[in-house]
């Protein structure tokens, strides 16, 4: 009988006809919870209400200040408050962090943190947040900021210089950009007081709109670029988790990657992200770019996002792809076997919890109960063909379920 997973109010439960492959009965089982979301974007309106606003000169086509995306904001949804405090921008999403806890903490940082000035030459958007507001940060208690995208250099080389500086003198961990090609491959390691690490690796790609001369090089400073998603790069990446990999660990690989709208999982990307878990030995897949989620898939019990949406910007009040909601996100929070021994297989997943959020005042607000249904309606809709499903629980919280 194949297994399915399933979660109820009450959590999570396996059904199967004949279980093979288990612990004995007083083998110790722990379990880990990773929080892992979207698109994080601090810069450019959102730094303009914090306590230490960037000049907020801008060089885009339509728009010349960041305080202009305040306004329009603002004449959207009425006043934002300003100066914020640094969790402000959090909203509901710390509660939900307090309330489950979760054993490490990742973002994709889609902004520059530098008072810089060498905007990079020919590029429509950039994004940055003035280092002394890196406490909206750690207001979070961020673990690892993942910087493999297309707006760390938005600000060029001493931009993504003082990027690193500063997350660093903040004490939260980065992954995907550097000063050279191997800082900026390393992968970020987070050691648990149980004994298990979770190691991420992260990645971006220029079908994400990463600029192939942002590649990080032996003698420059850049991106961690992945070229193409051949098996080739497949085994690449499986040398480089092998070569760190130990007993115990959960590797990430976070990815920027696919365009910005549209739901279809391009073939190309499952096929990758099968190999990254059958070759690699990855456990999780967190991909990101896209600005609003799209389907999940479970891989060989392997957790695969291919979009995680915008967890946090400054479009409000700007129309456009308006049949996406990319107002609406959801925090991601995956938890795995992290037990160790010859029948387990660290990384597993046994359950993933969904938090329905909605961006409104440039903050992280709690979901509205039909915000969550549209949610828990997308994903049921794009995850047919991906293997899963969802169920709203009675807090409007979503639990996936898979077929094994």
């Amino acid at each position: 009988m194949k297994r399915r997973h399933f979660l109820t109010g009450a959590g999570l439960a396996l059904l199967t006809g004949q279980i093979s492959s288990v612990q004995p009965a007083n083998a110790p089982r722990r379990s880990l919870t990773l929080f892992l979301c979207g698109d994080v974007m601090t810069g450019r309106g959102i730094d303009q209400i914090l306590g230490r606003p960037s000049k907020p000169h801008l060089h885009e086509q339509y728009v010349g200040s960041a305080l202009e995306y305040v306004e329009i904001a603002e004449r959207a949804t009425g006043p934002i408050e300003r100066p914020a405090k640094p969790a402000y921008i959090w909203g509901d999403a710390l509660a939900e962090l307090e309330r489950v806890r979760p054993d490490a903490r990742i973002i994709n940082l889609e902004t520059a943190v530098t008072t810089a000035e060498d905007a990079w030459p020919g590029k429509g958007i950039h994004y940055r947040m003035h280092p002394a507001n890196a406490s909206c940060l750690t207001a979070a208690r961020v673990d690892c900021c993942v910087l493999a995208n297309n707006h760390v250099l938005d600000w060029g080389y001493r931009g993504l210089a003082e990027t690193l500086d500063t997350l660093r003198t903040a004490g939260i961990r980065t992954v995907g950009a550097g000063r050279d090609d191997a800082e900026a491959a390393a992968p970020a390691t987070i050691e648990l007081c149980n004994g298990n690490r979770v190691v991420v690796f992260a990645f971006g790609m220029a079908n994400a709109g990463v600029p192939d001369d942002w590649a990080a090089t032996p003698r420059r400073a850049g991106v961690n670029l992945l070229s193409d998603m051949s098996g080739q790069a497949a085994e690449r990446i499986a040398r480089q988790v092998r070569a760190v990999k130990r007993s115990g660990d959960v590797i990430v690989v976070s990815l920027h990657w696919g365009s910005n709208w549209g739901y279809a999982v391009p073939e190309a990307q499952r096929e990758f992200a099968h190999s990254l878990i059958d070759t690699a030995g990855v456990d999780i897949v967190h991909g990101h770019s896209s600005h609003h989620p799209k389907g999940i898939e479970v891989h060989r019990d392997r957790l695969v996002l291919y979009g995680c949406g915008d967890f946090l910007n400054d479009y409000e009040g700007i129309s456009g792809h308006a049949s996406f909601r990319s107002d609406l996100a959801l925090m991601y929070f995956a938890t795995v076997d992290a037990s160790t021994g010859e029948l387990t297989r660290t990384g597993e997943l046994t359950r993933l919890l969904l938090t329905p959020t909605r961006i409104r005042h440039f903050r992280v607000n709690r979901a509205r109960g039909d915000e969550a249904r549209w949610l828990e309606r997308m994903l049921n809709r794009e995850g047919r063909g991906l293997g899963t499903s969802v169920d709203r629980l009675p807090d409007d919280t979503l639990a996936l379920k898979w077929r094994a």
